[in-house]
């Protein structure tokens, strides 16, 4: 621990008003702050949350604050670990998250481990989630803004990271966080949210894709094999699409057409109903687990960002079982296992 003070802090500032009003809650509870900007991505498609507009603002409320401001370059990181996997994945049929690859690699990880070298005690940033210390671990727990919870996207951090990680804003509402802003007149008080992935946002994914990968064109056919319409690349679809996929997705005698089914060497989608999607388990890889747990163990699984979570069993570290039949998750998605309000871990669909 730094002399004085409850310790320093390495605030990651996106420039957004969540980790300005972070960096104002870490100075009033007695942390010394230091900002970081990450410069991840600086191609054509330069926008959302690495733009050059938001180190720019990061950087002056950082002055407006008094606090050091740093810009650490991590393009060649990013690339390797988010961009290069992201394509990589839509070749091989898969339905990639590279925001949880990004705080996996990039934003938890690989900051903690450069800002505990560079002797900081702790990491901040924010998200709105929390971090809660009971029965000697680190609990990984929802924000409380039910709406802007992003504990989903930090599914995958381990105790050890979460052991040096402040989430202030956690225990705000959005709305609080802004009028906390503007009490301190921030430039960022009103700014508005980047809700799209940063390194596709300008041109869109199937421009970006189309730059970097051959996409395969093919037939659409349904559950019995009958050829029903055609669609423009099977790497820019995803399982249980119903829109986007061609002339087949839609209504058809009444009901409605879902992706069932991707094919990596014909390149021949399978649409069928909802029905059809459904599923009684999933299996997992590359598994997470934000502090130590027993198998199997009841969990609400949460498949998305924001939307429906359903109940199942955590079996094994691979394998999830659900309690009645749900829609099939994409293959190459994040399913972030919850135990109440705590985010225990979580494994990418593997089938």
């Amino acid at each position: 621990m730094s002399d004085g003070g409850k310790g320093k802090v390495l605030l990651a500032m996106s420039g957004g008003v969540d980790s300005s009003t972070a960096a104002i809650l870490l100075q009033q509870q007695g942390y010394e702050v230091d900002g970081v900007t990450l410069k991840l991505w600086g191609g054509d498609t330069d926008s959302g949350c690495c733009s050059l507009a938001d180190v720019e603002d990061a950087r002056r409320v950082a002055a407006q604050l008094d606090i050091p401001h740093y810009v650490f370059n991590l393009g060649e990181e990013f690339t390797k670990h988010v961009v290069e996997p992201y394509v990589k994945a839509h070749t091989e049929m898969l339905t990639p998250n590279p925001c949880i690859e990004c705080n996996r690699h990039i934003k938890f990880a690989g900051l903690h481990d450069r800002a505990m070298a560079m002797g900081y005690d702790f990491v901040a940033t924010g998200h709105h989630a929390r971090v809660v210390y009971s029965d000697g671990v680190y609990r990984l727990m929802r924000g409380v803004d039910e709406k802007k919870d992003q504990s989903y996207v930090l599914s995958m951090v381990t105790q050890e990271v979460l052991s040096h990680t402040l989430l202030p804003v956690g225990d705000l509402t959005k709305t609080q966080v802004r009028e906390i802003a503007a009490e301190h007149n921030l430039r960022t008080a009103t700014k508005a949210e980047s809700m799209d992935v940063c390194f596709i946002e300008k041109k869109g994914r199937e421009s970006f894709l189309r730059d970097r990968i051959t996409l395969h064109t093919g037939e659409i056919v349904d559950m019995n094999g009958e050829r029903v319409g055609s669609h423009a690349g099977a790497e820019l679809l995803t399982i249980g699409q119903r829109r986007g996929a061609g002339n087949a997705v839609g209504d058809r005698a009444g009901d409605k057409q879902y992706v069932i089914a991707r094919d990596a060497e014909t390149f021949q989608v399978t649409v069928g109903t909802r029905e059809d999607l459904e599923v009684t388990s999933a299996n997992l890889r590359q598994i997470a687990t934000t502090r130590p747990i027993d198998f199997p163990c009841a969990v609400t699984v949460q498949p998305r960002a924001h939307g429906e979570s359903f109940e199942a069993q955590w079996e094994s570290p691979e394998l999830l079982s659900f309690s009645q039949p749900r829609m099939r998750i994409a293959p190459g998605q994040t399913a972030a296992c919850y135990i109440g309000d705590e985010c225990v871990g979580s494994g990418i669909v593997l089938s």
